[in-house]
């Protein structure tokens, strides 16, 4: 996995590993773990504009840093912050 350090996991990789198809109920997921209220009525755009809000909220709270790229920015999350999310989605 494209990480900076052992500690963080890019966003962009976990995303990339979950699938094209399953990336809206991913987003989902993520902002429900998250505690984002009433997700599953959200238009997808909404949930896509949400993920970026709270991967940016996980940057100010310093549990996130967000990398500049070519195409996109990335995200390089704390892994420890990430693992709970991450072992309910079977990607540990």
């Amino acid at each position: 996995m494209s990480t900076p350090n052992d500690a963080a996991l890019s966003w962009r990789d976990l995303e990339s590993r979950t699938g094209l198809d399953a990336l809206p109920a991913f987003h989902r997921a993520f902002l429900t773990w998250r505690g984002v209220p009433d997700v599953q009525a959200m238009p997808l755009r909404r949930v896509s504009q949400r993920v970026e809000a709270e991967l940016n909220r996980m940057a100010q709270a310093g549990e996130a840093t967000r990398e500049p790229g070519e195409d996109q920015d990335d995200w390089h999350v704390n892994a420890e912050t990430l693992a709970p999310f991450l072992a309910g989605q079977g990607l540990t």
